[in-house]
């Protein structure tokens, strides 16, 4: 199944009295790269959502940004007294040896780190439930990118039959182009030489449409689209052996057009240059 590598998805669970959300971005890359955004309360599920991540997608930069937030209803302070008591205690001691000093307010002492205590949640409880909504989030990222990879092999296999097309009209036009290459020169040395030697011209004819014949480059381009359509319907990732055929197929578009001894044959030759360059565009953003 084709995929692109383009896609958002994000979601959301409860546990206990925190709201954990979770986003995930993807864009195209050569390779996978995965990086992990999370707040410090939630860093020990690094590992655990990276390889969850690497392990369903193969090629993309790809963004998990988790964060979580209280529930309204369970807005509470739990305070450390001992770390107040401290507190205060050390600010006697300052104070006993300023003058004018102004004394801390309770807004003061709430917001001294250490003061202000969250309630735990089970790690484990916490791991399996972010764990599972990590999982759910790239499965809604995994459809998106199905269907984004969908309409992708579309544009591509139409640009495949034209490829096709042009081929076709390739192979039709080149006796053509043989027959008009030979009256030309057959004409030209006529004009220059009072008494053409035929057979050796027909000989010279023979070398010139053997350097001139592109059936082989038009078989390949045939060959490589046959190819293309059969990897656009495997399941695994193909992005890379599809962009390994665009080059094959550029390369047999480059020599059709430097063989070409025709207007014809040159407008061909571009052509397939352009259909192969849109393909590859589009080849590009698929996993």
């Amino acid at each position: 199944m084709i995929r692109s590598m383009t896609a958002f998805a994000d979601g959301e669970i409860t546990v206990d009295n925190l709201t954990i959300l979770c986003e995930l971005r993807s864009v195209n890359h050569r390779y996978s790269d995965v990086n992990i955004k999370l707040p410090e309360r939630l860093r020990f599920l690094e590992s655990d959502a990276r390889h969850l991540i690497a392990d369903k997608l193969k090629r993309g930069k790809i963004e998990c940004s988790l964060n979580y937030r209280r529930q309204a209803d369970s807005q509470h302070f739990d305070i450390n007294l001992e770390t107040v008591r401290k507190l205060l205690a050390a600010t006697a001691a300052i104070e006993s040896c300023m003058h004018n000093a102004r004394a801390f307010s309770a807004l003061d002492i709430l917001a001294f780190p250490g003061v202000q205590q969250e309630n735990e949640v089970d790690k484990d409880k916490l791991r399996h439930n972010v764990i599972a909504l990590i999982d759910t989030t790239l499965d809604k990222l995994l459809e998106y990118r199905s269907g984004e990879g969908n309409q992708l092999a579309a544009l591509i296999s139409e640009r495949c039959e034209k490829v096709i097309e042009l081929v076709d009209a390739a192979h039709r036009r080149m006796p053509e182009v043989l027959d008009n290459l030979r009256n030309r020169l057959m004409s030209r040395v006529t004009e220059l030489v009072a008494e053409p030697h035929f057979d050796r011209l027909e000989q010279e004819l023979v070398l010139l449409a053997q350097k001139l014949d592109v059936a082989e480059e038009l078989d390949r381009l045939q060959t490589h689209v046959a190819e293309v359509l059969r990897v656009l319907r495997k399941p695994e990732p193909q992005g890379r052996r599809l962009d390994f055929l665009m080059q094959e197929m550029n390369r047999e578009a480059n020599t059709l057009g430097s063989k070409s001894a025709d207007r014809e044959m040159t407008q061909i030759s571009i052509d397939l240059k352009v259909l192969i360059e849109q393909m590859r565009e589009q080849i590009q953003n698929i996993e």
